[in-house]
């Protein structure tokens, strides 16, 4: 595979409604710099250049968000940050992707990457992309699995043949994907060490997945068969014609559940993080002596395990622990830390109550 045909297409529509108040729909967690300077989005482009330089990376994203983008990465062509008509899951978006990259590039191999993640070693997790565009060559759909270092519920499953390994440098058959599990069944899936976290990490030639779409998703291939160049002027409006007509569904149930040529690298943990919530946001930041991390000013009296985001202001805490504080101009989130999976429904709550301004 010439290193000219492999391209990088990042999903960053996304709304992050975890992160509420400071995930909002015009500035959603792909878009904040929760840690470092840069935010996830500019931090996911700038780990996989040394693989894919920018004339090569297409953002996925949606109208309310596309300008935002453009103004955090002006060094990828404005043609290739699309943005969806409407949200319909990730399978269509992915075959739009590879039908513009596949009438652009007959040999083109996609890297498949969400916006929002986080890797603490980026040479390993290189290594492992290298390795699944190899993989690829062989009309294969390549997934990437994480070796997990808990029993996590929130994660759904790959499971591999047994007595596999992680850190292998060949792809492996997938037996299966395994939806998030209970707590024991997740204690299980860690004990018997052929089960990796699904990161929602793939890599396929354009021509290998949208063969898959023909087969699995046949009117969403229909679809988007015809489509023009992503920077001409017919392309929007064909493109706003065209997208209701596919099937609203993700990449996972509508194709991989199904197709018989799925491989996977179960690869050995690079620091890996989905960055899922305010508790995995405090799991990563820096601690005092008592568990606590802060961003910003704090007095502290008293209190243990906090986490607390509170740009220009002194914030004291007596006598409290295990809590997120979050604060914003015209919105204030306290929490304990444990129920901090429970802010997107707090967000249809407010929604719901008619101050969807505030979200």
């Amino acid at each position: 595979m010439a290193a000219s045909a492999l391209h990088a297409v990042i999903l960053a529509g996304g709304r992050g409604t975890r992160f509420w108040p400071r995930s909002r729909r015009k500035t959603p967690k792909q878009l904040l710099p929760f840690v470092g300077g840069e935010s996830l989005l500019q931090q996911t482009v700038s780990r996989i250049e040394p693989l894919v330089p920018p004339e090569r990376v297409w953002i996925l994203t949606n109208d309310e968000l596309r300008a935002a983008i453009h103004k955090q990465l002006p060094q990828i062509p404005l043609a290739q940050i699309v943005a969806e008509p409407e949200g319909r899951n990730t399978a269509p978006c992915i075959a739009m992707a590879a039908r513009l990259l596949a009438n652009q590039d007959p040999d083109a191999t996609m890297i498949v990457l969400p916006s929002d993640h986080l890797v603490a070693k980026p040479k390993a997790y290189l290594q492992t992309l290298k390795r699944a565009a190899r993989a690829a060559q062989k009309e294969k759909l390549v997934v990437i699995g994480i070796e997990p270092r808990w029993a996590e519920t929130g994660y759904g499953y790959i499971e591999f043949p047994k007595g596999t390994k992680s850190g292998g440098s060949q792809a492996v058959p997938v037996v299966r994907f395994r939806e998030k599990p209970k707590g024991p069944v997740a204690r299980r899936f860690v004990k018997a060490g052929n089960f990796h976290w699904n990161s929602g990490q793939f890599v396929w030639r354009a021509q290998t997945i949208l063969d898959a779409f023909e087969r699995y998703l046949p009117e969403t291939n229909q679809a988007l068969s015809d489509l023009p160049a992503p920077g001409s002027r017919t392309f929007k409006m064909k493109l706003a014609e065209r997208y209701p007509l596919c099937e609203a569904i993700s990449i996972d149930y509508g194709i991989l559940e199904h197709a018989d040529n799925i491989v996977g690298f179960p690869a050995k943990d690079f620091g890996w993080s989905d960055v899922g919530s305010w508790e995995a946001v405090y799991e990563l930041a820096k601690k005092d002596p008592e568990g606590n991390a802060s961003n910003t000013p704090v007095e502290l009296l008293e209190a243990s395990g906090n986490f607390v985001d509170a740009p220009g202001k002194l914030v004291a805490l007596v006598g409290v622990k295990d809590l997120v504080v979050v604060d914003t101009p015209d919105a204030l989130l306290v929490c304990p830390r444990r129920d901090s999976q429970k802010i997107s429904a707090l967000v249809k709550a407010l929604e719901g109550a008619g101050l969807g301004d505030l979200t």
